[in-house]
């Protein structure tokens, strides 16, 4: 591997991390006096995702990713430290918006690089991009468990501090400069009509599915162990199958892509059959259903992740990949929002088995039909303006 790919490994390693290692542990803190407060603060860091990483992907084609990617993990080492500076109620909302902020430009800056950067081994790259993140994820409620015990919340923002200062100096030693390149006159007509192809709405809409199951299958398996006598230590263990197999098989998924034992299409209307097939298993009660779930929408959503992130990188012009990035992100942010408030809602009117159903139905239908509706050569589609 070289070395200047270990950095944005660690940048994608750092915003999983900060999501969810904080996410995970907020109803523990003090200054969380009630649920409204606790999903404001939640809802903060997602939100900032949401609004600004389209518009930092955009600045990344135009002034370069590696100065995006420095400036959004030096901001969120301040961000970070501002809590730590001051524990109260105010600065932690503060440091959890700036988080927030500063995630939606080194993310996307970090993915349009690993594409830059890897010209023709998408799939690899991504594979051990989503490996990181994935470790990031699922060792981020743990850790950070472990730091509240420690030293409370204010150790937790302190170790975000020095991680994100750390691989922030890391990249700029190792990461060379990668300049923008000349673009024609894009138009917002013309946007619109690029995030509107298939080879965009495709692995976007699959990234997007993959993201809502992951998000229910961490939040509400749990839900589904303990109906079925599980205790807290065997509902950790399923949910960390489900994130294990995910960060396991992106990887291999990866390097199959690019030796062309595997198609992007072909993986992944897989993945959406078994992330599918895994959020039915969720109704079957008891134990066996929980651990099938867990295995069965970890192994999908890892064939999705990195052979959505390669196909759009094969289909979008080389000087607007941080764009691109920028508004997939976004597509996946919206289905870790969705994912978890479809099955709830459903579940609220008739029951966790229905809530799990009904996002495996649409995981079955609508990204399928996308993805089917389009033609193959869409996912392979050379770079233009080469």
């Amino acid at each position: 591997m070289r070395a200047q790919m270990w950095p944005l490994y660690a940048a994608g390693f750092t915003t999983a991390f900060g999501a969810h290692g904080i996410a995970a542990n907020l109803g523990s803190e003090d200054a969380v006096t009630s649920l409204l407060v606790l999903g404001g603060l939640l809802a903060l860091y997602d939100g900032a995702e949401v609004l600004l990483k389209p518009l930092f992907g955009t600045l990344a084609d135009r002034i370069g990713a590696r100065p995006v990617l420095l400036g959004g993990l030096i901001a969120f080492a301040a961000a970070s430290a501002l809590y730590t500076a001051a524990d109260s109620t105010a600065y932690l909302w503060m440091a959890r918006l700036g988080q927030g902020a500063a995630a939606s430009a080194f993310s996307p800056s970090a993915s349009a690089l690993v594409a830059r950067l890897n010209p023709t081994a998408h799939g690899r790259a991504f594979g051990s991009y989503g490996f990181y993140k994935s470790i990031g994820y699922t060792l981020g409620p743990l850790l950070g468990g472990a730091l509240m015990w420690a030293g409370g919340m204010r150790l937790l923002f302190l170790t975000l501090t020095i991680l994100a200062a750390v691989v922030a100096l890391w990249a700029a030693l190792a990461v060379p400069r990668v300049p923008p390149l000349p673009k024609t006159r894009q138009t917002v007509l013309d946007l619109a009509r690029r995030l509107l192809d298939r080879s965009f709405l495709g692995p976007t809409s699959a990234l997007a599915a993959a993201t809502a199951a992951l998000s229910v299958g961490v939040g509400f398996l749990p839900v589904s162990g303990a109906a079925a006598g599980m205790g807290t230590l065997a509902t950790g263990a399923a949910v960390s199958v489900l994130a294990g197999c995910a960060a396991l098989v992106q990887p291999k998924v990866g390097r199959a892509l690019d030796a062309g034992r595997l198609t992007a299409r072909r993986g992944i209307l897989t993945g959406l059959a078994l992330t599918a097939t895994g959020l039915a298993a969720a109704t079957i009660p008891g134990v066996p259903g929980v651990l099938a779930a867990a295995a069965l929408i970890g192994v999908g959503t890892g064939l999705i992740t990195p052979l959505g992130f390669a196909a759009l990188a094969a289909a979008t012009p080389t000087e607007r990949l941080g764009q691109t990035m920028g508004a997939a992100e976004l597509g996946r942010e919206l289905g870790d929002a969705g994912g978890p408030l479809l099955v709830a809602g459903v579940a609220t009117l008739a029951t966790l088995t229905y809530g799990f159903t009904a996002l495996a139905l649409l995981l079955a239908i609508a990204p399928l039909f996308v993805l089917v509706g389009s033609r193959t050569a869409s996912f392979s589609r050379k770079r233009q303006h080469k």
